[in-house]
């Protein structure tokens, strides 16, 4: 045995590297993957969980604190309404059971950064429980998805804590620092934990699963608008707990958990890093330690933290400074009335709405320009046009900067109403798509509304039938090979002669009338 730096004791699993790991292949031939899953949401309320302290991000540390969210002697908590409230939706969006009488209890634990030394949370009295969540995966056809359904353990009201910062190492963790400090400013902000049921049958598409449920999690509480759900400033973030049990077994082996995972990506790379770290220590004979683990973005690897404590170990008892929470049939019912269409019934409706293929729809999604789209198409944009202008260019742009459209569109003040005014300039014959396309380089790069920057250009499709006929006459002329062409029925060589026009024409073209004027020259109208 040996002593860990919290003073318990492990097994050594003498002569086993419990941090090698073995081909995934390997894995999946002889084990099972048990996941489950724990998801730390920050709310978005104006205020704290238990005091009147603000909770904006990014504020100078310990500028966020009074003696009640610091734990000091004498202080009182009283409990945030609108917590509850959004508490009871997300549990209703779960397809959950609200509880008709709950209570707040103390979890106790040292950590630096919990001024109290103890958390005010929920343990065997939750707000919510019982409930599932449908999440989709594509199809292992290659067409299609397929649904798995996520069963919901519990949503409980808890606090988060505050927040350390180690200083003087590489590494950002506190092995290696030289000293630490503390922002005490998150301790106190309303959190909701989601846990599920443990998660089997997954497979070898575990890694996949989790990915997608918490990616489906995360668009459900933000139409609900609960929270910001910004996976990167912290506002939600994952625990991911796993283990492997013998193909033909029952029996959970050992969990660990890897803790505080905050990326979509990161979620499905640890699932899949622990199930073959897992495999290596089981196929050695060694036996898995029930610990937390680190997760480290630039390497896809964890590292051990501290052993992982059972619910005993914490000694939960009722907070006796705050009542119990008893919300009214009427109150649930209520707030039953003012859940959002389900995100995943929206994407279908809009889909269909709108004409797109999966594939559009994906890219779509992939790109997060559903609502752009759907505000833009509410503007008078056909769909179709909604799509490409969003997609195209200022897509390019935003992921060559980093950002994402819809805040690269923001801060440049692209608005909808420019993508329906450039469509419109289409559709009218004043521009063709090679002019459309200047055109909305030149929004981009703030030079004015759409047709203000065609102005400013000189973007005008030339309407004079007689100038467009002598640059068809003097083309067909430099290419009589590619005119016999057409003239001996090779339509599709006229394309050649459509580009010279447009050239001849500086862009300014209808493409469709050069092909009608150049066929009829032709002798193929």
């Amino acid at each position: 045995m040996t002593i860990s730096a919290a003073g318990e004791t492990r097994p050594t699993n003498s002569g086993i590297d419990t941090e090698a790991t073995i081909p995934w292949d390997d894995v999946l031939a002889a084990y099972d993957p048990v996941l489950g899953l724990e998801v730390h949401v920050e709310l978005g309320t104006n205020t704290k969980m238990f005091c009147g302290c603000a909770t904006e991000f990014g504020a100078e540390p310990n500028t966020q604190v009074c003696p009640v969210c610091l734990g000091l002697p004498g202080a009182l908590p009283v409990v945030n309404e609108v917590g509850v409230e959004s508490a009871i939706r997300i549990g209703l969006a779960l397809n959950c059971e609200i509880a008709q009488w709950c209570r707040f209890a103390r979890k106790n634990y040292f950590y630096p950064d919990m001024p109290k030394n103890f958390q005010t949370s929920q343990y065997d009295e939750p707000i919510a429980f019982g409930g599932w969540l449908d999440v989709e995966i594509p199809a292992e056809s290659g067409e299609g998805t397929e649904t798995f359904r996520v069963e919901i353990e519990r949503a409980h009201m808890e606090e988060d804590t505050g927040k350390s910062l180690h200083v003087g190492g590489s590494t950002g963790r506190i092995h290696g620092a030289t000293h630490s400090l503390v922002d005490y400013n998150r301790a106190g902000i309303p959190l909701i934990e989601i846990v599920t049921k443990p998660i089997v049958g997954a497979g070898e598409r575990a890694p996949e699963v989790a990915k997608a449920y918490v990616a489906t999690l995360r668009d459900l509480l933000k139409a609900l608008d609960v929270s910001d759900v910004k996976m990167e400033q912290g506002s939600m973030r994952c625990d991911v707990n796993l283990s492997l049990m013998p193909k033909g077994s029952d029996t959970f082996g050992t969990r660990t958990e890897t803790k505080n995972v905050n990326s979509l990506r990161s979620v499905e790379r640890a699932v899949r890093y622990e199930m073959c770290r897992h495999g290596s220590v089981l196929s050695q004979g060694g036996s898995v330690l029930q610990e937390t683990r680190h997760w480290h973005e630039d390497t896809g690897m964890t590292t051990a933290g501290r052993p992982k404590s059972d619910a005993d170990d914490y000694r939960y008892f009722p907070e006796p400074d705050l009542v119990p929470v008893a919300p009214s049939r009427e109150t649930v019912e209520a707030l039953r009335a003012t859940l959002p269409e389900p995100p995943a019934q929206r994407r279908k409706r809009l889909q269909s709405d709108w004409g797109f293929s999966d594939l559009e729809m994906r890219d779509v999604l992939n790109a997060g320009l559903v609502e752009l789209i759907e505000s833009t198409v509410a503007a008078g944009a056909t769909p179709a046009g909604a799509r490409k202008w969003w997609s195209g260019e200022i897509a390019r742009r935003a992921n060559a900067d980093g950002a994402d459209v819809v805040s690269y569109a923001g801060e440049r003040g692209i608005e909808p109403a420019h993508v329906v005014e450039l469509e419109g300039l289409v559709t009218s014959g004043r521009l063709n798509d090679s002019m459309a396309r200047q055109v909305w380089e030149g929004v981009l790069d703030g030079e004015g509304a759409p047709t203000a920057v065609a102005d400013a250009r000189g973007l005008e499709l030339v309407q004079d039938d007689g100038a467009l006929e002598a640059a068809v006459d003097a083309v067909i002329a430099r290419n009589e090979d590619i005119a016999q062409k057409v003239r001996d029925g090779k339509v599709q060589a006229a394309g050649a002669l459509i580009g010279q026009v447009m050239k001849e024409m500086k862009g300014q073209a209808d493409a469709g009338k050069a092909r009608e004027i150049i066929l009829a020259r032709l002798g193929q109208s």
